[in-house]
């Protein structure tokens, strides 16, 4: 259990006793325990912690909440605890006041568990895959890319962090309407390359962008003009296979340059080559959920609460999307038995997330274990406008791109500053800007500030003790209390993080923690004159470093050690 944990057990215990000793004293009169809140008041002259536990027994107690508060702090007992007084508050909160002691506990926490501090068990080992980004193949990551990368990639984080056995996958959309459109446009760009622009009209909806034509010179530059002779078919396979390895082996590189590393890249064409979509569609007409009409195969969509039923297979013969995607999530929960699965997407899939749920629980599986975060659009903005180009192709902005205009550690920790479903300006200009307005550079530098200090002293002699050796006692100003909550709450806000599914805690959590040291910096000298003090504020500067490294490794953020 973590510090607060132990603690509110703690309180909760005092609590429970006082409240059963009034009810065999025939003081009060309840058929069970109440399950109140035990939370820290806001406002910090209220004390640690507050119980709204008097007003929730009032009803059945049959007495005014402030007279049941008076009762229970009557029989409370706090020997032994952390309690330094209890006092009856408002309509009849009881506050609980502590002995700084009990904070102070985290000092030890920290330096047993070092890089691993933080870390909760929630998950208790159960499999949990985040599949994110899934960026078309068959062209460059766009911004919408970028945010789903350093979203996804922080949640995976956060929930190995809670204990859970997390994968990362990559859905290659490396079959459909957008492969076929992919192999027309690079038939087009290979003819026309070869024998000029008019030799080869392009299709009007294909894929204009310039990297099909540096594809189509790349395979020419290695294989010649041997596909001229060929018929239509094996040449856009071939210009394909041939374009699609160069583009996922782009996509791999940009995402590992991201920090993006992949346990599974799943090919969408595995799913046809094995036969599994189409074995799917199969098994929903098997269970009464799909029917055939006018030569197609539809989804009884309308049985799990849609306005229209849903093509599974098209008339002439080949399978959806939807079809495809239905195979890939059984696939997920069924043949690799993952417990939940997390998918990130864009906003404009907010229709697909019910007809895909419907899908799963027509085969069985519980829908409630498929969610998915639906990410809203990211603009990028400079000098107070939006930018729309790069500067080095004047196209739209790829991830390549964002990474030529700032820093990989601006970027991921920008991308987890807002929740996944708002939407988000990117400025550009604040992102490399190193001052205490920039927030990725806010937090840095308070870490490389602490290593500035733990190094000085360390010169000067002075070094890092071990809590058993430390006057821990003097830790008693405003500062260094605040401080020591905030690193008190790094494991509670990772269990938050994880249940709520929500990585942007994490970052607010750094800035929160940089901001109580900033805060404690200006008003406690760590380099006094008297040696105890300044060994338990050097102990406190560490256990500090080391939270606000491992709240940057959630992140795959650096912690400069100089700056």
């Amino acid at each position: 259990m973590t510090i607060y944990e132990q603690t509110k057990t703690s309180i909760r215990k005092v609590i429970d006793t006082a409240l059963l000793k009034a009810l065999k004293l025939g003081e009060l009169s309840f058929s069970a325990l109440p399950d109140y809140g035990l939370e820290e008041p806001r406002e910090k002259e209220h004390g640690d912690f507050a119980t709204n536990a008097a007003m929730l027994l009032a009803k059945e107690a049959k007495k005014p909440p402030r007279a049941i508060a008076e009762i229970i702090l009557s029989h409370m007992n706090t020997e032994g605890t952390y309690i330094k007084s209890a006092e009856v508050a408002g309509a009849g909160f009881l506050n609980f006041r502590l002995d700084p002691a009990y904070i102070r506990e985290i000092l030890s926490v920290v330096e047993a568990e070092g890089d691993r501090f933080g870390r909760v068990n929630v998950g208790e080992g159960k499999k949990i895959m985040v599949e994110f980004v899934s960026a078309n193949p068959t062209g460059p990551m766009h911004m919408g890319n970028a945010r789903g990368g350093a979203l996804g990639d922080c949640l995976a984080a956060v929930l190995d962090w809670a204990g859970y056995d997390v994968t990362r996958e990559f859905y290659i959309n490396d079959a459909g309407n957008q492969i076929e459109k992919f192999g027309k446009s690079l038939e087009a760009r290979y003819i026309q390359a070869l024998k000029g622009e008019d030799a080869a009209e392009f299709p009007e909806d294909g894929y204009h962008g310039e990297d099909i034509k540096e594809r189509a010179a790349a395979f020419i530059e290695k294989n010649g003009d041997g596909l001229l002779a060929a018929d239509s078919e094996t040449r856009k396979k071939a210009l394909v296979e041939f374009a699609l390895e160069l583009n996922i082996n782009d996509l791999k590189k940009d995402l590992e340059k991201y920090r993006i590393f992949y346990d599974i890249w799943f090919r969408e064409s595995i799913l046809h080559e094995n036969g599994a979509a189409r074995q799917t569609v199969d098994e929903l007409i098997q269970r009464g959920h799909a029917y055939e009409k006018d030569g197609a195969v539809w989804f009884r969509a309308t049985d799990f609460g849609e306005a229209k039923d849903e093509v599974l297979v098209r008339q002439n013969g080949f399978l959806t999307y939807y079809a495809v995607d239905i195979a890939y999530h059984k696939n997920k929960f069924i043949d690799r038995g993952f417990d939940t699965v997390i998918n990130i997407w864009g906003a404009d899939h907010h229709g697909h997330v019910a007809r895909l749920k419907g899908a799963m629980k027509a085969l069985g599986i519980d829908p409630e274990r498929l969610e998915v975060i639906l990410m809203q659009l990211v603009r990028l903005v400079s000098g107070g406008e939006v930018v729309r180009m790069s500067k080095r192709t004047g196209k739209s902005i790829t991830l390549k791109d964002l990474l030529e205009e700032t820093s990989i550690d601006a970027a991921r920790f920008f991308f987890n500053m807002r929740q996944a479903n708002s939407h988000f300006d990117f400025d550009l200009d604040l992102a490399v800007e190193q001052s205490n307005e920039n927030p990725v550079f806010y937090v840095q530098y308070a870490h490389a500030r602490i290593c500035s200090i733990l190094r000085l002293l360390s010169e000067q002699g002075v070094t890092v003790l071990p809590v058993a050796e430390l006057a821990l006692e003097l830790l008693s100003t405003p500062q260094e209390i605040e401080l020591m909550k905030k690193l008190a709450d790094f494991p509670e806000t990772i269990r938050q993080a994880a249940q709520l599914r929500e990585p942007s805690l994490i970052t607010r959590y750094a800035m929160d923690l940089a901001a109580a040291f900033h805060t404690f910096y200006a008003a406690c000298k760590v380099n006094s004159e008297d040696k105890e003090l300044t060994a338990a504020r050097l102990k406190l500067c560490d256990a500090t470093r080391v939270t606000l490294k491992n709240a940057m490794q959630v992140m795959s953020i650096s912690a400069p050690e100089q700056m």
